[in-house]
């Protein structure tokens, strides 16, 4: 997945404000303890990111 992507799933699931939010407020504790911009950051696959999100906020296997 590329970090566009990620992007637009994350603005699209979850809403623009909310998205920027979650991204550097939210930690995702499957991420080592970082937000998911840190992980990002330090190199995480994109997809791995979205997946940790996607686990912590209830979000529907099948839309992973």
């Amino acid at each position: 997945m590329r970090l566009t992507e990620f992007h637009e799933l994350v603005r699209g699931r979850f809403g623009e404000v909310r998205a920027t939010s979650m991204l550097v407020d939210h930690v995702l504790t499957s991420m080592g303890g970082r937000t998911a911009a840190q992980a990002i950051e330090d190199g995480a696959e994109p997809r791995d990111v979205w997946r940790a999100l996607c686990a912590d906020f209830d979000v529907p296997r099948d839309q992973w």
